[in-house]
């Protein structure tokens, strides 16, 4: 059965006392995303949705997302349908009864497609399981390492997070990188995030001035290199927190001990909040990345960054961070060490972050989805 909170139809004249018809459906949405824990990847497929929906109803049209089973609760969208498949999960539901349901161009935001449709669209969002396939379990890096070159074969649309990212895709899955569009990661999600709302004002008691960083332990996010300078961070009187889980996609990595580490484990968006607006700074020392959204998290709330100068990052950092040899220990500690005694160069930063993050809209990316499954 659908599930649609507010249909919104096509107009009819005023005075007309003819039947209301429903504007027709435009495309159809792939929602397993909605079924997976949430990452960037997860969210950049909810907010590009929840846009979605909203700019669809100004527009006075419809759109269907398709779910696979045991998906509870249901998006409350206005101008999406929601169809909840009553069998099925998982790849199974993506390959087998997904191409069964979508009789309409269907898009497809985290990465996987089913491969039996040609009419659709696929945001891929890194190369990692190929520029980073030790941070991977080996069935799922072999998966995709098949699957994304064959969606491409196949004539599927791709698009991308970042344009250096677009370019490392068209290498390896072998099309013109002209031919990948580039739709970023939006800020805006995190006005709707509550600081005052967190509880870690009361369980991190004592806290120091503090280093964030976040993240998994995928070894391309590079969380070791950090972890590695807490003493020495802890010898400018500064704590690390590290906050964020992990996923069982990802190879383990060694934990290090310090005493002014703090592990979080786990987060909510609250507790982010928290933690970007009282962080001396992120540190985001990752060597492969496809977008990076914890980099416009922290300039869209003030928070200054210090972070690789690899992959994408200088793309969407710019000039509003500190960028660094995600290999190069004293470099990035004569950085914190600068951002601790100088208010001003943290003024600044935040001042060119607010700016910068201008650039990345969630609004701008649904539009754009909008607009390429119109050609479709």
């Amino acid at each position: 059965m659908y599930h649609d909170t507010m249909h919104r139809y096509a107009g009819t004249p005023v005075g007309s006392t003819a039947l209301t018809v429903p504007a027709p459906l435009a495309f159809a949405i792939n929602g397993r995303f909605l079924a997976q824990s949430v990452t960037g990847v997860q969210r950049y497929a909810r907010q590009v949705l929840g846009e979605m929906d909203g700019i669809l109803g100004r527009q006075l049209k419809r759109a269907q997302l398709l779910v696979p089973a045991g998906v509870e609760p249901l998006p409350a969208l206005a101008s999406i349908e929601t169809f909840n498949s009553s069998r099925a999960v998982g790849h199974y539901w993506e390959q087998v009864v997904l191409p069964f349901q979508a009789d309409l161009p269907l898009l497809n935001l985290c990465n996987t497609a089913p491969l039996a449709l040609r009419r659709q669209v696929v945001c891929m969002h890194d190369t990692n399981v190929f520029d980073a396939p030790e941070s991977y379990s080996r069935a799922f890096r072999t998966s995709y390492r098949m699957l994304l070159p064959a969606l491409a074969r196949r004539g599927a649309t791709i698009t991308s997070v970042s344009r250096y990212s677009a370019q490392r895709l068209a290498c390896h899955i072998g099309i013109d990188p002209k031919l990948v569009e580039v739709l970023h990661n939006g800020h805006e999600h995190v006005f709707n995030w509550n600081a005052a709302a967190s509880t870690l004002g009361e369980r991190l008691t004592g806290l120091r001035p503090f280093v964030l960083l976040l993240g998994s332990r995928a070894r391309h996010k590079n969380a070791a290199f950090i972890l590695e300078q807490a003493r020495a961070f802890d010898a400018m009187g500064i704590d690390l927190v590290v906050a964020g889980g992990t996923a069982q996609i990802f190879s383990r990595i060694a934990t290090v001990d310090a005493p002014n580490i703090h592990y979080l484990g786990f987060v909510t968006d609250d507790d982010l909040a928290w933690l970007y607006a009282r962080a001396l700074c992120l540190a985001f020392p990752s060597r492969s990345e496809g977008f990076g959204l914890p980099l416009v998290e922290a300039m869209a709330l003030g928070c200054p960054i210090i972070a690789s100068n690899q992959s994408c990052i200088p793309e969407i950092c710019g000039d509003a961070a500190l960028l660094e040899d995600p290999d190069d220990a004293a470099a990035w500690q004569a950085q914190v060490r600068n951002l601790a005694t100088s208010q001003a160069l943290r003024a600044d930063l935040r001042g060119r972050g607010l700016q910068r993050v201008k650039l990345f809209s969630w609004r701008a990316s649904a539009q754009g989805y909008i607009d390429l499954l119109a050609r479709l």
